[in-house]
């Protein structure tokens, strides 16, 4: 297992990406294509890594050797305090360690917390993503970048390889910021519009149809208009899939809102996501 370094190209910072699952994975793959001298670690059996197994590492310490850029894609705050400073503790065990990217959703809070805690000499960029697995698996990923001019401007090669949209939305924390706001629209997208296909279906309407004129018509939104390629549009609440992490993701904007907003609204969206049932084709 090693990196691969594409010929004619001269890549020469060792890249990690930590979290190789559904999102992480394409990433991880997207920068291989491009030429990135990349490596992957994941807590899931190498062999669970198909056409990346070659690239993959189950041992933070081998993944940690030589380090220079981390890019985390793992779930959680939990997960992402595992990788950092817990049981894999990879701060610690990459020396060579210069640049973290977050591209997780977690709270901006925790996000912004975060400069306390990792050593001065590492940069850190918050950049999380929008576009669900098939824009990872296209690479046109867009991002929500937060952190200085300078490290973005260094970064942004890789995220050239993994999308297709970049923002940049001012100094570290404020790409999480963006996102969890972001989402926050995105999980009351999900749950009216399961809502209204429930209610034509009660009322005997074509879902292709009312999908094709929601996509011409003011209750146009990216969920609805992508029903059929977003691979989890159908899903019920499940803690491992994407309505699951949707969930999340509302909490994580809650815990950076102000002690005097009004979050009944958002509370109400997260209730109705957790209400949903799997829809049948």
């Amino acid at each position: 297992m090693g990196e691969h370094v594409r010929e004619g190209r001269d890549y020469r910072e060792v890249i990690g990406v930590a979290g190789c699952g559904r999102m992480g994975a394409p990433m991880l793959a997207a920068l291989d294509k491009a030429g990135f001298c990349v490596r992957g670690f994941d807590v899931q059996p190498i062999a669970k890594s198909g056409p990346l197994s070659d690239l993959m590492h189950t041992d933070a310490c081998i993944f940690a050797k030589g380090l220079q850029i981390l890019i985390t894609v793992v779930r959680d705050i939990t997960q992402t305090e595992e990788v950092l400073h817990g049981p894999q503790g990879l701060i610690a065990q990459a020396p060579d360690l210069h640049t973290i990217i977050i591209c997780s959703t977690l709270s901006p809070r925790y996000v912004h917390d975060l400069r306390e805690r990792v050593p001065g000499h590492i940069a850190l960029i918050d950049a999380p993503m929008s576009g669900a697995a098939i824009a990872a698996q296209e690479a046109r990923l867009s991002f929500m970048l937060g952190g200085a001019d300078s490290d973005l401007d260094r970064c942004q090669p890789l995220f050239d390889a993994m999308g297709a949209h970049f923002h940049r939305m001012g100094v570290f924390g404020m790409g999480m910021q963006a996102k969890v706001l972001n989402n926050l629209l995105a999980a009351s997208n999900t749950a009216m519009t399961r809502l209204v296909l429930d209610w034509a279906d009660e009322a005997g309407l074509d879902e292709c149809a009312l999908l094709d004129l929601i996509n011409t018509s003011s209750g146009q939104n990216w969920f609805a208009s992508n029903f059929d390629t977003i691979e989890f549009s159908r899903d019920g609440l499940s803690d491992n899939n994407s309505i699951g992490i949707l969930v999340k993701d509302v909490e994580s904007a809650l815990d950076a809102a102000t002690p005097d907003t009004d979050t009944a609204l958002p509370r109400a969206v997260q209730d109705a996501i957790r209400q949903l049932k799997p829809r049948c084709p």
